[in-house]
């Protein structure tokens, strides 16, 4: 007869427990007054180039996730609170020195500041200002900038320790920052390119149609008659929008799910593969509709429902992908207690 456990007879658990609901309000008034001052000094610094990424977000539909960027660092954050709130502040070896003292020294768990970060912020600095009062400086980097800085700020504050637990919230910030324009048409051409060809060869397949493909238009005739105008794979088309979104997403799915790092690895390198598809299938079923319904059915509502449409699809086939990594192996752990015996794995008659 199974007995509801006493706590009494565990002994840690309740320490476990209060280590796993720890509270941002732990930080107290002198942390969060440093927080906010520091992000208010880099938001005055670099108001310039987040007033562009917002604006760019507000009115380029390529760019409409940079909005869902900032709320994922902030998750990702508070994932981590239990470790970033166990870390403990020592005093600064440098002012101890001035100050005769000998330094503490620096035990697990704890942190302090560290003066590369210093030294890296005044290289970013001076970079960022390169490239905003020269006329060689690169636009694309003023952003990239301000998130180095942010990264160096906190290597600065809290050290190592603490960057460890920050790198990722930091680094996804890299995709909302919008690519240059030429670089963007760059990787965009061939992927329409690709969806026009593979739409072109499945068109064929339907009786009566003759389709080919001229770079991204795809002319089509169909029971003797040309079908106008040409059915053309715009930008808008070429599933750069799902590809950046979809890998943005795959990277926070990677990094919130517990799993072994090669299968980490493989969902992050499969958004790619994934968005690709996906994009095909959209081009191939416009064209379809296109053909066998009429033109209408390829513009205004139609055609965002049908790319709306794709994020379940994408979303299935990684969600597919990964229970079929998670059913490769079957884990068979036994944890062992006073008394209590728990056996993980599958059951065996």
């Amino acid at each position: 007869m199974a007995q509801k456990a006493d706590s009494s007879q565990t002994p840690g658990l309740e320490a476990r427990a209060s280590e796993t609901d720890r509270a941002w309000s732990e930080l107290g008034p002198h942390a969060c007054v440093k927080i906010l001052i520091v992000a208010g000094l880099l938001g005055i610094l670099f108001r310039t180039e987040i007033g562009e990424m917002v604006h760019l977000w507000m009115t380029d539909p390529n760019w409409s996730h940079g909005f869902l960027i900032p709320l994922f660092s902030l998750y990702f954050i508070h994932q981590k609170r239990r470790e970033i709130l166990g870390l403990e502040s020592v005093r600064d070896p440098v002012l101890d020195v001035l100050a005769g003292r000998r330094p503490q020294r620096l035990l697990s768990g704890q942190t302090r500041a560290n003066y590369l970060g210093l030294l890296f912020l005044l290289l970013i600095l001076a970079f960022y200002a390169f490239n905003v009062v020269s006329p060689a400086g690169y636009a694309y980097l003023r952003p990239i900038s301000m998130i180095a800085a942010a990264g160096a700020v906190i290597l600065f504050l809290g050290g190592w320790r603490l960057i460890r637990h920050l790198w990722l919230p930091i680094l996804f910030f890299v995709f909302a920052v919008p690519l240059p324009r030429r670089y963007y048409v760059g990787l965009t051409m061939p992927m329409r390119q690709l969806s026009a060809d593979v739409a072109t060869a499945l068109l064929n397949l339907i009786p009566d149609v003759r389709a080919t493909a001229g770079g991204v238009i795809i002319e089509v005739v169909y029971q003797g008659q040309r079908l106008e105008p040409a059915l053309d794979v715009a930008e808008a088309c070429s599933g750069m929008r799902l590809l950046m979104a979809f890998l943005a997403l795959g990277v926070a799915m990677a990094y919130l799910h517990e799993r072994p790092f090669w299968q980490r690895a493989v969902l992050l390198a499969s958004t790619v593969p994934i968005a690709v598809f996906c994009n095909i299938v959209r081009v191939t079923a416009t064209g379809f509709l296109y053909v066998l319904a009429g033109q209408q059915y390829t513009q205004g509502v139609y055609h965002d429902m049908l790319g709306l449409s794709m994020l379940p699809l994408a979303f299935g086939l990684y969600g597919l992908l990964a229970w079929f990594m998670s059913s490769l192996f079957i884990e068979d752990d036994t944890e062992t207690g006073e008394g209590v015996v728990v056996r993980k794995g599958a059951n065996h008659e």
